[in-house]
């Protein structure tokens, strides 16, 4: 399954590449654009349903909250600010004006919870609206455990058969309730309060979360139907090129959860029979152990890089964009691709894995306490990292 981590992370690089227009014919410029139209929304809601799926996965009976948080934490905030820090530093040196807003509410990760376009396009990494959706889960999790954990064994496929219909009436809301104006910034076809629901918005992102954490009781309770990995990866496939037919706000989240929590079953049986596959290969092990550090780091990388060329900082993605031939311009993206795996093996490892080994576990072993003693601390499953 950690292979999969590097699957999603590809989706999302293959998407912000296309915002570079790096091929001179526009022919292959278009059909680049309009293959990876919505991978990137596709990884990011594997990311998301993975992240529910593997939560509840490796849940543990006695844990406590505060130790469960404290991982959550140490996993993912140490690579952010240090991320933060090199993507502020980028955006002084192009000479841009930081607003205090979004410095703030992007070094905090709550700028996907305020239904403000200016805090989400003007944040210091743009892709880090989905750690603050995340972070929306990690604290929700403790709470949707014990629910997910009472549904009866033979209503399980029932109920991921309603988590994706609530998730399919997530657009359905948008368009029926809100209002068609004013226009989004970032897709001109709805208005910015449809996208933000749709798009942004935590509760609603949730179901997909709530699919993975649903799909995981399915295979621990012994209720997989065993589709492979390969029929399972074409259904979801199908489900892609389906959402280049939709118009894009179903293509945000919609209609991707149930179909990528088959693969992500299908892998976690994979896993456990100790099957050898390409997945849990060392490369992309590795690849998957560093998806973290590359989902933060690929976005401001590769502008900057492309805006080098030109002896340009990329600033907010303002400025002028090289394009060559379509064999130079696949080199190009290929080392693009190289040098954001670099960066981020050195962000994890000498950031994300000595930070996690040193503060996500207390020194001293805390003493383990009944249900409601008088510390009144909350219990969860556990949460392997």
């Amino acid at each position: 399954m950690t292979g999969l981590r590097a699957v999603a992370a590809f989706l999302v690089f293959s998407y912000h590449c296309t915002v570079l227009s790096v091929f001179a014919d526009t022919g292959v410029q278009s059909g680049h654009a309009l293959v990876a139209y919505h991978a990137g929304h596709m990884g990011v809601s594997f990311f998301f349903v993975l992240s529910g799926f593997l939560l509840t996965w490796s849940a543990r009976p006695g844990d406590r909250l505060r130790r469960f948080l404290r991982r959550r934490a140490f996993r993912i905030l140490p690579n952010h600010f240090v991320a933060y820090v090199i993507a502020l530093v980028l955006l002084l040196a192009a000479g841009e004006t930081i607003r205090a807003g979004s410095a703030v509410t992007t070094l905090f990760l709550v700028h996907a919870w305020i239904p403000d376009a200016q805090l989400i396009g003007t944040s210091i990494n743009g892709v880090t609206w989905s750690l603050s959706v995340e972070i929306v889960f990690y604290l929700l999790f403790p709470l949707l455990l014990p629910l997910v954990n009472k549904i009866r064994e033979n209503r399980l496929w029932y109920a991921l058969a309603g988590v994706g219909v609530m998730a399919l009436l997530v657009p359905v809301a948008a368009l029926t309730f809100l209002p068609g104006q004013p226009p989004g910034p970032f897709s001109p076809d709805m208005s910015w309060p449809q996208m933000w629901l749709t798009h942004f918005f935590p509760l609603a992102r949730g179901m997909e979360f709530l699919t993975g954490m649903v799909m995981a009781r399915i295979v621990l309770s012994g209720r997989w139907i065993n589709i492979g990995i390969a029929p399972a990866a074409v259904l979801a496939g199908l489900d892609y090129l389906l959402s280049l037919q939709l118009p894009t706000i179903w293509g945000f989240a919609a209609i991707y959860p149930v179909p990528i929590s088959f693969v992500i079953a299908a892998a976690a049986t994979a896993d456990a029979r100790g099957r050898q596959i390409w997945l849990n290969s060392r490369p992309m092990v590795l690849l998957g152990d560093i998806s973290n550090a590359f989902f933060l780091l690929h976005l401001f990388v590769i502008l900057n890089v492309h805006a080098a060329v030109g002896g340009e900082w990329a600033g907010n993605a303002a400025y002028h964009r090289q394009s060559w031939s379509t064999p130079v311009g696949v080199l190009f993206l290929l080392g693009e691709l190289l040098i954001c795996v670099l960066l981020s093996w050195l962000l994890y490892r000498f950031v994300e894995a000595p930070a996690f080994r040193r503060w996500a576990r207390p020194r001293r072993r805390e003493s383990d306490m009944a249900p409601g003693a008088s510390q009144g601390t909350s219990r969860v499953p556990a949460v392997s990292p």
